[in-house]
């Protein structure tokens, strides 16, 4: 600490840390001279510091609040607190503050968000056109992601999958919460389901269901993007949604697939993983995601025959009506 006590001019350095936690040029000046002479008493300090008593004993007010002095007890005066600790409280005393003035600035920055779009609606969408424009806008939404990514993944794939699995599995390493819900149909396709499998080891949460009904990105439920149809010309066409009913609708329209989804190469910790081998298991996965007989055979690179065989020993062996409700009774056990 520069002790600056008996400078009487009371001028500190411009750059003085004190002021990071709300102490002012002269109360920090105060407070080293009673550093320096504890037992000085007001009017002592008034003098080393070239004050008036009266601004002393103001200045002592402000102190004691801070928590940088001790009030006078049966023992004496004012006290200074070890600085170590005063300042540690000062310094966990503006972080609270900071964190209070940033959910504040939050809550203003819906209400500036919704003035605007209340001034000019078509703040509310942005159309991205071409390949290079939508990577962009999906890069800079998963960058900005700060709880929670949800997605819908259907066919047509108008862009190559890499760039986006990518995002993905740099929006997991920061600790962001992803949830997908893939077609069915999607995962026929061998390369979409090893992408999906390999974002569950990852850490996604995925499910599947028969059908989305559209594609779609949802950022911590307040950013959607969008991706249209491609033109005649090939061409690739998106729009981002910004924070407003619409991306709520769009948040509560995932939710609502969530619930009626299927989990997706998720394993039980208390399940049975011995009682199926590698193949069954994944064969089980695969039905459990509702693909057709010929897209898991194709998987596996086996005969229609061969598969049908097969799900017919594992029926059997679970009791299972049919192979969908198979592929269920396995994943609840744990042994996909």
């Amino acid at each position: 600490m520069v002790n600056t006590a008996y400078d009487t001019a009371g001028q500190t350095p411009a750059a003085s840390p004190w002021a990071a936690v709300g102490v002012s040029t002269f109360d920090e000046l105060l407070y080293q001279a009673i550093l320096n002479q504890p037992d000085a008493g007001a009017a002592g300090w008034a003098l080393l510091t070239g004050a008036s008593p009266a601004r002393v004993r103001e200045a002592c007010n402000r102190l004691l609040g801070l928590g940088l002095l001790q009030p006078p007890d049966s023992m004496g005066g004012l006290r200074a607190v070890d600085p170590r600790v005063a300042i540690r409280g000062l310094i966990r005393r503006r972080e609270t503050e900071s964190e209070l003035l940033s959910a504040t600035a939050e809550e203003m920055a819906t209400a500036y968000e919704a003035g605007l779009l209340r001034e000019e609606p078509t703040r509310l969408v942005e159309v991205a056109s071409g390949e290079g424009a939508i990577a962009a806008r999906l890069e800079e939404m998963y960058a900005r992601a700060e709880h929670e990514v949800c997605l819908f993944d259907t066919p047509p794939y108008l862009a190559p999958p890499a760039p986006q699995v990518d995002l993905q599995a740099d929006l997991l390493r920061r600790g962001i919460v992803s949830r997908g819900i893939y077609a069915a149909t999607a995962l026929e396709d061998p390369n979409v389901l090893s992408r999906a499998l390999t974002m569950v080891e990852l850490g996604e949460q995925a499910r599947v269901l028969p059908s989305v009904p559209l594609k779609l990105l949802v950022v911590d439920g307040c950013r959607a993007l969008l991706p249209l149809t491609a033109s005649a010309a090939g061409g690739y066409c998106a729009v981002v949604v910004w924070h407003s009913a619409v991306t709520e609708a769009l948040q509560k329209l995932f939710e609502m697939a969530w619930q009626r989804a299927t989990p997706l190469g998720q394993s039980a910790d208390d399940g049975e993983p011995g009682e199926l081998s590698e193949s069954e298991r994944t064969l089980t996965r695969l039905l459990a995601a509702g693909m057709k007989d010929e897209a898991v055979a194709r998987h596996l690179g086996v005969s229609l025959r061969t598969l049908r065989r097969r799900v017919s020993e594992l029926q059997e062996r679970l009791g299972a009506a049919s192979r969908f409700q198979l592929g269920m009774r396995a994943s609840q056990r744990g042994w996909v």
